[in-house]
């Protein structure tokens, strides 16, 4: 199997889908980021380096992959520009994974985030890819929560929520949807 090959990538799959619960999956827990700090900060250091083709040689290093590049970062340097560092990486992994049609192997959790660095970034045709792909999940809380995020960078070309730990300056019109908690 050729996820043998790659303990880290078996190790991520199993604490993410198997060790950690779905609340643990998108809430702040400091435990958790303590975990995947300890677990996978090097990984995430020594791999950011390689090309999104060397994650694309079978379904799970794929999926790993996007976990470590998409959702790690987002644990682990929370409020800090570094959380979205690794996006354009996780997205090339994801595109790819797409494009083999290793979607199709995995459940609906396993799909769903193989599927969140589309939904992550701040490109108007990777957003209308998003609702698309997220659409045909089926789930209607998952696709309103796609639709939310394009409906925010149709209207504003980028997620106001990052503005200020991307050091950009929002505009008024940015300012409300953050007061309406639109933070994700």
């Amino acid at each position: 199997m050729a996820i043998a090959g790659r303990p880290w990538a078996a190790e991520m799959l199993y604490f993410w889908f198997h060790r950690l619960s779905p609340a643990e999956w998108f809430g702040r827990n400091d435990s958790v980021d303590a975990q995947l700090r300890r677990r996978f900060m090097a990984e995430l250091q020594a791999l950011s380096r390689q090309s999104a083709g060397s994650f694309l040689r079978d379904p799970q290093t794929a999926q790993a992959a996007i976990l470590l590049f998409d959702q790690c970062p987002r644990n682990l340097f929370r409020n800090s520009r570094r959380a979205f560092a690794h996006d354009a990486l996780a997205r090339a992994i994801c595109k790819g994974a797409l494009a083999q049609g290793w979607d199709k192997r995995l459940n609906m959790r396993g799909r769903q985030f193989l599927l969140l660095p589309l939904m992550h970034s701040e490109s108007r045709r990777d957003q209308v890819l998003s609702v698309r792909r997220f659409t045909a999940l089926g789930d209607p809380a998952i696709t309103r929560f796609a639709r939310d995020h394009a409906g925010m960078v149709r209207r504003f070309g980028r997620f106001p929520h990052r503005n200020a730990v991307l050091s950009r300056i929002s505009t008024p019109a940015e300012r409300r949807p953050i007061a309406q908690g639109h933070v994700w």
